[in-house]
């Protein structure tokens, strides 16, 4: 994919241990993959939108069309970034980026997962540092929410870690059944003072149009 058609191709996120950026087809291929070989328990439902319940092909498909979907819908008025992220230069899992009306709100929601295989080494903490430094010290963000469900006590631990602090709970409908949502926000001054993974921004200068910012 080249960045010159599509800027946001040339956008780059690294951390000591990771880089995310947006996949072309090679490393869509790759985020496919990871996808079907499963990213949580048998029996569990860890996400609102149940796009894991189905086989190995029903989740690399979904992946598919997620991540080309973004590409094809985004606007700068209302815009999700879906980043794969690589350690050792190969993909381990997803981090989202989203939000609408970001210059007027300047507020973003993060939503991410990790292959089965790559969990518990700290990735999830190290992947969500990446993208919130791109939407507060790149893109000027006041707020970043997140969710997770009640039982997630991985999610959970992770937004802690990061300095989100608890923003009410929901209830959603999830595969016919009721299900807890802990709501999160993260302020930039929670941000700040919570921050211990180094992150490199590149690539960012070209793309600001596309996320509908000027310069900070």
């Amino acid at each position: 994919m080249t960045a010159d058609v599509w800027p946001l191709y040339g956008l780059r996120l690294t951390t000591p241990r990771l880089e995310l950026r947006l996949p072309g087809m090679r490393l869509l291929t790759e985020l496919c993959a990871v996808a079907a070989d499963g990213v949580h328990a048998e029996g569990d439902m860890p996400f609102t939108v149940p796009w894991t319940d189905g086989g190995p092909a029903t989740r690399a498909r979904g992946t598919f069309q997620h991540v080309l979907g973004t590409v094809a819908g985004w606007h700068p008025e209302k815009w999700t970034l879906t980043l794969a992220v690589l350690h050792d230069g190969k993909v381990v899992g997803r981090q989202d980026l989203s939000t609408e009306d970001f210059a007027v709100t300047r507020e973003g929601e993060t939503g991410s997962w990790l292959g089965l295989a790559h969990q518990g080494q700290g990735l999830g903490t190290e992947m969500r540092a990446a993208v919130l430094h791109l939407a507060f010290a790149g893109l000027d963000a006041r707020h970043v929410t997140s969710g997770a469900m009640t039982g997630n006590a991985a999610s959970l631990a992770v937004s802690r870690k990061l300095g989100y602090r608890p923003d009410g709970i929901v209830t959603a409908s999830v595969q016919g059944r009721a299900r807890t949502v802990q709501r999160l926000r993260l302020s930039r001054a929670d941000w700040d003072s919570h921050r211990t993974v180094p992150v490199q921004l590149t690539g960012l200068e070209p793309c600001r149009e596309l996320f509908g910012v000027q310069e900070v």
